[in-house]
């Protein structure tokens, strides 16, 4: 097994820090987290970072699948009247100890209503210090679901809805509603440093957070009061490699034993070394452009049509992906449920494309398309894919500016009301729900937050709260494919890509599992001699 770190920020870290025989994992993370606590943010690579090490929710899903298991909450239930939920603690679940905390006590109910209240109470110094900017809970709006949070015992909490909501419970596996120890972070605040728990968390995880070298890597130490146990590998590293063919080198060196988002032109080559293997899956996702439809020209649904219509998807395909992902037409995945099929995309037509903006009365346009600087699962190389549409629509008498900025700035300035053109985002199913994406991302809630599109549109909106109030999925289903025809008639988004997801790990690698919503975890990790 190689341990070797060349990289002289990671090596410097680990130097003196590791027991001979300790056993670490290397993953060469393809970017850097916006932060360390995963209420505030939208991103995998801060989620990897976050919730997937650090914390844990009441609820997660079983490795590999979107289905539910129990987590910090050993059991649940739900009344009759879907108006409450009452979810059983475990009473072994000790939060971390640190070289900056000690916890004085295990888990309880009190840490999960903190770990709620500090995203809906208006009050509390972490909603204060966020700005109350919790793009999910805002998104699915949560703050009006929940009614209260009740402690009926120690390790016992009734959540109160205002009315039944079928997505609820698989939300709540999701990284935002990770819990959070209220001890120390009301230490924090009486401390008047309530902003380092957003710099050193403190969870329940399996891993216990050591330090981080912006830009650089982050280390973990497996928690040995973890309740499910402690883990196999001993230190765990993020060494941030923003650059594929560089991941790619040093997965091949040994220097790393676990990278995302490989360049798909690699893929082959990879499959073809007895060094490595690679997992792959049709990926939970979509990439997309969106339009801010506050904006004119693009409030107008006609002129986003004939936008969408300038772009030829399919060489976006052909060159980006490099096959490895299909047209998207739908907001959502073909794997996932609700789906409408029936749906007619656009077709690629310049001259009619053309013809829609001179109807329209647009001449001349300049706009912006926004690149994200990183890979994303639904995205590998969004600088050519703007390239690409740039020269499409010129074609069609667009002038476009290709802009972009660092990946936590490029997140919170597409997030604005009033922003600039047109910005390529995407997304990776969090929870196998359709609400996930058309909810969170193309809800009124979401404007000027995680719907990038500033869309609000009622006949939609009211068909996607509607589907969350139902238990019955067929019903659910029924009201997701109306919406899609709505979105389709709209066009907040020029639907892109559904990518499949590759993961090349070494062959020393034991028990990883791919994960269909996009995350990396690496509990149960192990890496064999």
């Amino acid at each position: 097994m190689k341990k070797t770190l060349l990289a002289a920020g990671v090596a410097a870290m680990m130097m003196g820090a590791t027991p001979v025989m300790a056993k670490t994992l290397v993953y060469c993370s393809e970017g850097s987290p916006e932060g360390f606590d995963p209420a505030i943010y939208t991103t995998g690579t801060t989620f990897d970072a976050t919730s997937e090490t650090v914390f844990n929710m009441l609820v997660q899903f079983k490795p590999g699948t979107t289905e539910l298991e129990p987590a910090i909450a050993k059991s649940w239930e739900v009344s009759d009247d879907g108006l409450s939920v009452t979810f059983h603690l475990r009473d072994d679940v000790k939060f971390q100890t640190t070289d900056f905390f000690t916890p004085s006590r295990p888990l309880n109910a009190d840490d999960v209503i903190w770990s709620f209240e500090r995203q809906m109470d208006k009050e509390n110094p972490y909603y204060k210090l966020a700005n109350g900017n919790f793009e999910y809970f805002n998104a699915m709006s949560m703050g009006e679901l929940i009614k209260s949070i009740e402690k009926v015992d120690e390790h016992t909490v009734k959540f109160v809805l205002t009315e039944p909501n079928a997505p609820f419970l698989a939300n709540l596996a999701m990284p935002f509603a990770a819990i959070h120890s209220q001890e120390y972070e009301q230490q924090l605040i009486d401390e008047g440093k309530p902003q380092q728990a957003n710099q050193q968390p403190i969870g329940t995880g399996p891993f216990q957070f050591v330090a981080y070298r912006e830009d650089a890597a982050i280390r973990y130490q497996a928690n040995p009061d973890y309740f499910r146990g402690k883990q196999p590998i001993d230190n765990l590293v993020f060494a941030i490699t923003p650059d594929a063919q560089v991941r790619y080198q040093k997965l091949m060196a040994g220097e790393c034993q676990v990278m995302p988002f490989p360049n798909p032109s690699d893929v082959q080559a990879m499959k073809q070394n007895d060094e490595i293997k690679v997992l792959q899956e049709p990926g939970l996702n979509v990439a997309y452009l969106a339009y801010n439809t506050q904006q004119k020209p693009f409030d107008q649904p006609e002129v986003r049509r004939a936008l969408n219509m300038a772009i030829n998807k399919q060489a976006i395909i052909d060159a980006v992906f490099q096959g490895a992902g299909e047209v998207a037409k739908n907001p959502i995945p073909p794997t996932m449920w609700s789906y409408n099929d029936a749906v007619k995309d656009d077709p690629y037509d310049p001259e009619k494309a053309k013809q829609m903006l001179a109807d329209a009365g647009v001449k001349n346009l300049k706009m912006d398309i926004w690149a994200m600087p990183v890979q994303r699962p639904y995205m590998p190389n969004a600088r050519r894919a703007a390239e690409l549409m740039q020269a499409d629509l010129a074609k069609v008498g667009v002038d476009v500016n290709i802009v972009t900025y660092e990946w936590g700035e490029y997140l919170k300035r597409a997030s604005a009301v009033d922003r600039k053109g047109a910005v390529i985002l995407g997304w990776t199913g969090d929870n196998g729900d359709p609400d996930n994406f058309m909810g969170t991302l193309l809800s009124c809630a979401g404007v000027g937050g995680a719907n990038r599109s500033q869309w609000c549109y009622k006949p939609f909106d009211d068909l996607i709260q509607q589907a969350r109030t139902l238990s019955d999925q067929a019903e659910r289903a029924k009201l997701y494919e109306k919406a899609q025809v709505i979105f389709k008639q709209q066009a907040p988004w020029d639907t892109l890509a559904h990518s499949t997801v590759f993961m090349p790990i070494r062959k020393e690698v034991t028990g990883y599992v791919i994960n269909p919503l996009g995350l990396h975890s690496f509990e149960g990790v192990d890496i064999q001699e």
